[in-house]
């Protein structure tokens, strides 16, 4: 983490040592924010209008007023890649209720908390990449309105501890013996016939904007996509599994609860997909 980066707070950029928000800040009371992740290439915001309405639904779903105008925050973002000299990477936004005196009912008439800044990372080369993770299984304790893209986020915490310690990537939450999604990512398999399986949007599940863009793409060259349930059982037989987000792009699972997927490699779908998004980011 640089300790020059120039962040955003409230309408300003300051230098994040002098970013301050308020300990009555509902985010930090009851997690009563939202967020979103966008990646940059080659000093480029991907997939930002799409990150944009997603943010725009979960601040409907949760009642909270939208800090600026979507020109606006464009804006804000193409300013602090500027700043920040950032060519690839992330930019991370989170948008709460706003500051009050602490209460569990939602206070009138206070203004949003609007904060950004970004993070440095390597997304086209990453080693995962040509090496493929691994993947375990844990049940998904998670509240019941996954759609709103909240920051109330301790159980993905917790899962991806423990990925961690069992010396894996990340963990897929499982939910009356299906898959639901990873803790920071979408959770995909490849059938032997080539069928392309992701599970169906719903109140289960967030929506991905790397899911969305991946489905089109496989739309786009034929593959045929089932958008349904999976169980663990059928993951661990499937000729491929792969993950993607925003911070990751596609990443091919090469192992689930240490069983070996398909060859044990990365498989050819998931890296073909991976190029393929690189190549359409790239033209912006």
């Amino acid at each position: 983490m640089s300790s020059s980066r120039t962040v955003y707070v409230n309408g300003d950029f300051v230098a994040e040592a002098d970013a301050k928000i308020s300990i009555f800040d509902r985010a930090f009371l009851f997690a009563d924010s939202v967020y979103e992740v966008t990646a940059v290439l080659d000093g480029k915001l991907v997939d930002f209008d799409n990150h944009m309405s997603r943010l725009a639904r979960s601040l409907g779903e949760m009642e909270i007023a939208a800090p600026l105008e979507p020109g606006d925050l464009r804006a804000m973002h193409e300013a602090l890649v500027e700043r920040n000299g950032l060519r690839e990477g992330l930019i991370y936004m989170q948008v709460s209720r706003g500051s009050a005196d602490r209460d569990f009912a939602y206070p009138d008439g206070i203004q949003p908390t609007l904060i950004a800044f970004t993070q440095e990372k390597t997304l086209t080369n990453s080693p995962f990449a040509e090496m493929g993770v691994k993947v375990v299984t844990l049940p998904d304790i998670r509240w019941k309105r996954r759609d709103i893209k909240s920051t109330a986020l301790l159980a993905q915490a917790m899962g991806k501890e423990a990925a961690k310690r069992q010396g894996a990537f990340e963990a897929w939450m499982v939910e009356d013996g299906f898959v639901t999604e990873g803790t920071s990512s979408t959770s995909f398999i490849v059938l032997a016939d080539g069928t392309l399986v992701t599970r169906q949007l719903s109140s289960a599940i967030l929506a991905g904007v790397t899911r969305r863009a991946i489905i089109k793409l496989a739309e786009q060259t034929g593959i045929r996509v089932d958008e349904r349930p999976f169980s663990v059982d059928e993951a661990l037989g499937a000729s491929e599994a792969f993950l993607t987000s925003a911070s990751t792009v596609v990443l091919s699972i090469i192992e689930i609860d240490g069983v070996k997927i398909g060859n044990g490699e990365p498989g050819p779908v998931a890296r073909q997909f991976r190029e393929h998004y690189l190549s359409e980011a790239r033209k912006g």
